[in-house]
């Protein structure tokens, strides 16, 4: 069987990373961030996403550098719990609930590129879910060729997000009035309960948004020198995406008042509006409309990679190890993945993905994975870090903390939808695991 080649460079990988960060994301989130926070201090919000990021790309990065793979979170939760043992049911079930989440994150940004395109074209219900379901074909079609060409095509793609990002930053210092945010963020502000509340709400959405700076780790054996270039490529993007967030959110504040943005539905078309009038509008509104195609696009490269692993490995369906004859890419997974996408992209609303996104994804992926570190670092001491974050193991508890927090903002409901999808892929995966004679009937 042939097996995939690492030929996406550090620059290439960071691309990668970067637009599926930024997409649609922060233009829609922005506004709900504000609204949710009631107050000029809406850059908590963010300051706090970045952090989360900064901390988890730790754990990422040590087993992104010492198992560089095809499939990320797959591999790290097989080892980290044991080839044998119950890193069979851990990495299960993170294929199980990708199944699930990837084609919502997939569908998500599709979903958010219909609504924004309403400011440019006014669309029914039926049209936008036609619009967001063309957007999951389009993006299937571009990325059904070798991995070389996409790493060129993800370069193309980032200079739109960056031309973008840097036109909304440079309007808002244009306009003079750039640090009013900044010198208001703190008026009224009391820290309390309802602040805290408050801050774990906005999280949600904030966090959405900085969500993509691992999916290098899923292209993990597509990356050359990946001991390296994995963890470079998550802190680079994670540096630079704050910094453009924090930036962004301070310049349309310093334009529209944050009390009218947070009621906005197109809040960066409408800044651009304010400053040079409609036909400016109109132009960052179809280079948003580029950065949710990027977006898309990075996702489900990623994603793709996973069932992949997994049927390479003999943990998932055998049809998905199929790579391309002649292209050499994982056709089967894609497919299936982009399907599955298209379906949610008709069927849901986008504040429904959103917290869904993040509900079923904690717990396994996120929580497990960083416990999984722990013992990992502890336990096998004969693995090789070639990455090691600094003051080991604070950075890993901060992280667990912190996600736990996040989980429990995004609602009851949602914590126990995102359970019920974990103990059926349990159910699943022992009657599996019987039926094959393996752990923990073996």
């Amino acid at each position: 069987m042939s097996l995939l080649e690492r030929r996406l460079t550090l620059t290439q990988a960071t691309a990668i990373n970067m637009i599926d960060m930024v997409g649609i994301g922060p233009f829609i989130t922005l506004p709900m961030v504000m609204a949710m926070m009631g107050g000029p201090w809406f850059l908590y919000a963010w300051v706090a996403g970045a952090l989360l990021s900064y901390v988890d790309a730790m754990v990422w990065s040590e087993l992104g550098a010492a198992f560089p793979k095809a499939g990320g979170s797959y591999n790290f939760l097989k080892e980290a719990y044991g080839k044998n043992g119950a890193g069979k049911m851990m990495s299960f079930l993170f294929v199980w609930q990708t199944m699930i989440q990837a084609p919502l994150v997939i569908a998500s940004a599709a979903i958010g590129f219909s609504g924004y395109l309403s400011f440019l074209l006014p669309l029914s219900f039926i049209e936008k879910k036609l619009v967001s379901g063309g957007v999951v074909i389009l993006i299937v079609i571009l990325l059904y060729r070798k991995i070389e060409s996409i790493g060129k095509i993800s370069i193309l793609l980032w200079s739109g997000v960056i031309v973008t990002l840097f036109w909304v930053i440079g309007g808002g210092i244009a306009h003079g009035n750039f640090l009013s945010p900044v010198r208001n963020i703190h008026d009224g502000l009391t820290f309390n309960f309802a602040f805290i509340t408050a801050l774990g709400f906005a999280s949600v959405k904030s966090v959405y948004s900085f969500l993509g700076y691992y999916n290098i780790c899923h292209l993990g054996g597509e990356i050359k020198n990946p001991e390296k270039n994995i963890p470079r490529s998550m802190f680079i993007s994670i540096t630079g995406i704050t910094i453009f967030y924090l930036l962004m959110n301070v310049s349309v504040a310093s334009v529209i008042p944050w009390q009218q943005a947070q009621h906005s539905e197109f809040v960066v078309s409408e800044f651009m509006n304010v400053l040079a009038g409609p036909l400016a509008a109109s132009i960052i509104t179809c280079l948003i409309l580029w950065v949710a195609f990027s977006s898309v696009f990075s996702a489900t490269l990623g994603y793709s990679r996973i069932p992949y692993a997994a049927a390479l490995d003999g943990e998932f369906f055998k049809i998905f190890a199929k790579l391309h004859p002649s292209k050499n890419f994982p056709y089967v997974s894609l497919l299936v993945l982009g399907g599955i996408a298209f379906i949610f992209s008709l069927l849901f609303r986008l504040g429904e993905v959103i917290s869904a996104i993040l509900a079923m994804r904690i717990v396994v992926q996120f929580i497990a994975q960083a416990v999984g570190l722990l013992v990992l670092r502890y336990k096998k001491k004969n693995i090789d870090f070639p990455y090691k974050m600094p003051l080991f193991p604070l950075p890993v508890i901060i992280a667990i903390i912190m996600w736990l927090f996040i989980l429990i903002s995004t609602g009851l409901h949602l914590v126990l939808s995102g359970l019920i999808i974990t103990a059926t892929g349990i159910v699943v995966y022992m009657v599996k695991s019987k039926v094959n004679n393996e752990w923990p009937f073996s």
